[in-house]
Parts: C-alpha cells; structure tokens; sequence
C-alpha cells in the first residue's frame, strides 16, 4: 500500500519577515519592560528571593568562593603575566556583571587557569614583538598602572597615542593594555554572536575536544610554572613548541634551582594535596571546603616575611600589590586591530565553558536557562571590566561545584564573593608582598588535578568509543606541543573529518531473516539467519552523498558478489562472438558448443537473485549524486533482470527520489518499487516471476 502525504501548506516567508521585523521594531512600554527584564534577568528573580530559606547558603557559599578566590586569583596573574591586582579587578567586576545578567543561579563566573594562559600567551608574544624582556624579575614599576605613570627601566618605552598626545608606556602597562584590548573583542565578538544568534558554533567542541584541549592546556600550565616551584630563571618561551622548549631548558638551568623555593613547593604541594584527598574522601561529611589555599598563603606570607626569604635566600615574591582601584581606561584601538585574530578563539572558548556548566547544573536542579543570554553575559563580563583593567573571564567548574557544596541558591552568592574580592583590594591586598611565586605556583598546580586525571580515563573511553578517544589524543598532543589555539583548532578539524571518514565509509551489510518473523539483520553479525531465496537484501547505514557514492557501489558489488556494469560487458563480448561465428556460417559457438547450448554459456556465472531490496532505515538524505547513484543501480540491475526495491525510506528521501525522477515522471510505478518495510519488499519480490 502507498501512504497518502499531507499536503504542505506554502508559507509566505516575506510577509513571516515582515511581521518579525515590524514586532521587533514595535516599541511598547510592555514591550520594553519585557526586554530590560530578559536582558537583567536580576529583574525577574530578585523581586522573588525566599530571603529566610536561601540567604543564610547563599552568604556561605559567598564567603567560600571569596575565600577561594583570593589565592587564587593572585595565583593565576601567572599564568596571565599580569601584577596580581589586575586578576582582583577581573574577579571583583565578573562576579557583579554577571549576577545582574547571568540566567545560571550555580556557576562561578571569575578568573580561569584556561582563559588566563591564552590571555597571557598573547600578552607574552606582544611584548616580545614590542621589545620588551619577559623576565619576571625585572624592577617592578613604581607607579599606579596607569600609562603616564610606568617605571621605564624595564628595556624599551613603547608609544601610545591617548587623546591626542604620545605618552611612553613601560612593561607592565602595555601588558594589561594588549590585555584589555584582548578582552574588549572577545567581549565584543560574543555579544556579536548573541545578537546573531551563533551559539550553534558550540556544537562543533564535542566532550572530547573540550577535555582534550583543556587536559593540553593544563600540560602547559604545569609547565608554566614548574620554574616557579624550583626557583630557576629561564625565558618565558613563546610560540610553537613551547612546552618541549621550556623542560629542555629547565633540564640546562636544574642547578641552578633555590634550595628555599625548592623545599617550600613540596611542603605546599604535600600539604595541598593532602588536604584535598581529605576533602574528596568526606566531602559528605563537611559542611564546606577546607580553605587550605588561604591558610597555605597566609603561613607561607608570614614564615617568608619574618625569615626574609627575599633577602636571604633570593626566593622570587610577588611584590607590592596596590590597594584601591585604578581610574577606568578606554582599551587602545590600535591593540585591538593586533589582537582581533586572538580574541576569537578566547570568546568561543570562554563561552563553551560557560554555557556548558550553565546548561549541567540547570539540569541536575530542575530549572532552565537562555543559552543565547548567557552569551550576552560573558560577552558583557568581558567589555565593561576591559576599562576597568581587568582580562578575560569564563564560568569554572571547580568554584561552582564548591559553591553548590556550600548551599548556594542563587547568584546573591556571587555578590558575597565580589565583596570579599574587594576588601581584599581597598585594605588586604599590600599584606601579600611577601608571598613567595613557589607557593602561587603550587596553588595553580594542584588545581589542575581534575584536569589531568583525564589521563586515567583514558582505558574507559577506548573502551568506550575508540574515534573519540583518537580526537581527545590528537587535540591534546596539538594543545601541549604546539599552541593552545592551534590545538583547539587542530581537534574542531580532526573531529569534523572523523565525521566525514565514518561517513565515507560507513557499515553495509547483507541481511538475513530471522526465522519465523519479519525481521532482517547483518548475517555476519547474528546467528542462525536465513537467507531468502532469490532476493539480496542491502543495507548502507550513512547517508548516500558524493562522497560515499563509490564506496556504496563497491560495496553492493562485494558483497552481492555481482557487478552488473562488468556482467552486461561480458554478456557483450559474448554476444559479438556469437554473431561473428554466426555470419561465417559455424553451427559452433566461440566456446565449441552448439547453439542450443550458447544460452548456458552467455553469462560466465549463474546469478543467484531477482531481486535486490535496499534497506533505507539508515540513510538520512541524498544529495543530487545519491540520487543519480541509485538510478544507475536501478538502470543496471534492470538490463540483468534483476528488480531493485527500496524499503523503509524516510520522506525527505522519497521527496529526493521524486524531484530526481527515481520514479519517473507521473510516479505511477511508485508503489511497485518503494515499500515502507523490508518485509513488504521481500514479500513483493517473492510473487514477482
């Protein structure tokens, strides 16, 4: 039987157009309230807050997250090469942006050892390509951060134009400048992106990618800051290959390593890990987190002031951390226009990472969020802070599981942490010249535990899915060895062509029956199947496209053991041989036999079938070549006899067929060549003589 389509209704799509335009244009004072209230969701939640049943969780996990990221936002101005200040700024102004703008009541949007390491990769190349050494021990600059006022004794002074007067810039501010400027266009392209509604380009970063790209990234944190564990002085490296080039130069410079920073870093890394084996293991049982970073930092800032470590031992600190804020500054243009390149993978990347968390943890408590907001909200946690000083920002998945942990509701926990964020910065922060670089060091290191015990996982995903484990190994490898945004770009490829390879060449298979059903499936993959007389059953388990069409033929033709193209030559040559003998007058064929027998021997092997039915369930589409493909198959067999039937194909299919004239032009063989099951198929070729 032939089912009947619906009759599609057209749809007019310049005057759906029109309308959207004009709503979208349309200005009511609802329709404003509605927009402020989507664009602030505050707005929405706010009025609504259960004061007695979330306040007091989220003013402790407030306090927890605040605790937690005052290490480490010193910590991570590392892995940035930035002064510690700068990572405050960045931490105090995410957390106040994005609980006005942020849809996720969970995560912790703030610093991130991934976003600082790409931040401070660019930040790195700009001032080696402007002169400037990239030593950290250079003479710190004396001044408040601005442009006008940088200490210039760090090699060269490079030109700035600001208002209309060239003013000479030093080291440390022409870095969080290249910086700022960084953020401003990752900010810039993710609200971009929002307006246009582009958050499908997440799709292309599978679990794989993201865990390759950040376990590789992670590899060269550690890397990173292995010359800060052991206090040696080597070049910040750059470029391709940096990891391979910073351990061969570790392995030159090892004796040259402090003693002080050396015994300092495993006692810190002991202690740390240590603490967090405890914390993992009863977890269930504490209330909070053990704040072990802040206690390691305010012990090793005592024990490294009152026994001058600087001054004795040569150990590396942090310096002087100024108090206060530093008046706003528009980023520099002509940065921008050095660092528009960069700035892209940085905004997809931050906003991956945000959404994905969001998207997590709305799930697992029942509530929703607005993917294309959230972009709006990163994209606006990276614009406003730009002229505050501050770098890139991302949601982190280790503060947001403690902030969970602790009882956190809503983002008014987000607020508590940006207050204790800034009573560090107006009265704390100064209390830190002492902090030893080692102890930073150990903090971001041990931090990357999650990161690296991907590592462990590796058996189960191959185990798991072997493509997807080969995609996280080369987006790895590419992320360590090579450059972060290469990697990254590197693994998008390398998964996309993994896609296009299993398409190319997908699974195909010879179908049996299973006894006493209707039912057919792979006769090399089951037992006991039989075989149905005279028929062939084939299935393509991809969609039929330009690329797999040779695979598709010489496939059918392995496995039904029949190339009809080759056949119907034969059967050809044959043919003339017989005419020629013919013509001369021999009662012999060109075989010697008579021409009785000439039938027997016109084609060289019996042909086992009459009927090939195509198992349709897996192709998805056809383009114009699958089309044309299955019409030379039909064309083909036919000239042998033999009839092809497709079974189970879906509508877009058949609406392929039909527009390819498969079913020539007025369709009425239709229901003799399409049937809705392979059974209906096998059953039709059965009663065909």
């Amino acid at each position: 039987f032939l089912m009947e389509r619906k009759t599609r209704v057209k749809i007019n799509r310049k005057e759906i157009m029109v309308a959207k335009l004009r709503k979208s244009c349309s200005c009511t004072p609802q329709k404003l309230k509605n927009f402020l209230m989507d664009f602030f969701p505050v707005l929405r939640w706010l009025p609504k807050y259960r004061c007695r049943e979330y306040i007091w969780g989220d003013i402790m996990s407030g306090l927890v997250i605040g605790i937690i990221l005052v290490p480490q936002a010193i910590a991570y101005s590392l892995l940035a090469g930035l002064k510690p200040i700068y990572s405050l700024y960045t931490s105090f102004f995410a957390n106040i942006i994005y609980f006005l703008m942020g849809t996720s009541r969970h995560v912790s949007v703030g610093i991130f050892s991934l976003i600082s390491l790409m931040v401070g990769q660019v930040v790195d190349r700009e001032l080696l390509l402007a002169g400037f050494d990239l030593n950290d021990d250079a003479p710190p600059a004396s001044g408040d951060g601005s442009l006008q006022n940088d200490n210039l004794s760090n090699t060269t002074a490079f030109n700035l134009t600001i208002a209309g007067i060239n003013a000479e810039c030093g080291k440390e501010c022409y870095a969080i400048g290249i910086a700022t400027a960084l953020t401003f266009m990752a900010g810039v392209y993710q609200v971009l992106m929002g307006i246009f509604r582009l958050g499908f380009v997440s799709m292309y970063l599978s679990e794989s990618v993201l865990d390759g790209f950040a376990t590789g990234a992670s590899l060269t944190i550690l890397t990173a800051q292995v010359k800060y564990l052991i206090g040696i002085k080597i070049p910040r490296s750059q470029g391709h290959g940096m990891l391979v080039i910073t351990w061969i130069n570790i392995f030159r410079n090892i004796s040259q390593a402090n003693l002080c920073d050396v015994i300092t870093s495993a006692i810190c890394i002991v202690v740390l890990v240590t603490a967090k084996e405890i914390g993992d293991r009863y977890k269930h049982k504490l209330k909070f987190p053990l704040p072990t970073e802040l206690v390691i930092i305010v012990v090793a800032t005592l024990v490294s002031h009152y026994g001058k470590l600087n001054e004795v031992y040569a150990s590396s600190v942090s310096g002087a951390i100024p108090t206060g804020f530093i008046p706003p500054k528009v980023p520099e243009f002509n940065l921008m226009l050095r660092v528009a390149l960069d700035a892209l993978p940085l905004a997809i990347v931050s906003f991956v990472f945000t959404v994905s968390l969001s998207e997590m943890f709305a799930k697992k408590y029942a509530y929703t969020i607005r993917a294309n907001q959230e972009m709006f909200a990163v994209g606006f946690c990276n614009i406003i802070p730009s002229f505050f000083h501050s770098f890139a920002t991302s949601a982190a998945l280790a503060k947001t599981l403690v902030k969970t942990s602790t009882g956190c509701q809503t983002q008014i926990s987000g607020v508590i942490s940006a207050m204790v964020v800034l009573l560090v910065l107006l009265f704390l922060a100064p209390l830190f010249y002492s902090l030893q670089k080692c102890v930073l060091a150990c903090i971001i290191i041990v931090s990357l535990r999650g990161a690296l015990r991907k590592f462990r996982d590796v058996p189960a995903r191959y185990y798991v899915n072997k493509v997807d484990t080969l995609v996280w190994v080369v987006t790895m490898s590419a992320s360590a060895l090579v450059s972060t945004e290469i990697g990254l770009l590197v693994g998008i490829v390398f998964s996309m062509l993994c896609i296009i390879v299993r398409t190319q060449r997908p699974r195909t298979a010879l179908l049996g029956q299973i006894q006493d059903t209707s039912f057919y499936e792979d006769d090399l993959e089951y037992e006991n199947l039989s075989t149905v007389p005279k028929v062939k059953i084939f299935r393509f388990e991809a969609p039929l496209y330009y690329a797999n069409r040779n695979y598709f033929l010489k496939s059918l033709y392995r496995l039904t053991n029949l190339d009809p193209n080759l056949e119907a030559a034969q059967r050809k040559k044959y043919e003339k041989k017989e005419k020629q003998h013919l013509k001369k007058g021999n009662h012999k064929t060109a075989n010697g036999l008579g021409i009785g027998e000439t039938t027997l021997q016109l084609v060289p092997k019996q042909i086992d079938f009459q009927a090939l039915v195509v198992d349709c369930s897996s192709i998805s589409f056809l383009d114009t070549t699958g089309v044309n493909t299955l019409k030379e198959i039909l064309k083909d067999y036919k000239n042998l006899n033999i009839s092809v039937l497709l079974a189970c194909c879906n509508p877009s299919v058949i609406d392929s067929l039909k527009r390819g004239g498969y079913f020539g032009k007025d369709f009425g063989c239709m229901q003799e060549m399409l049937f809705y099951s392979v059974h209906n198929a096998v059953l039709f070729a059965k009663d065909q003589k």
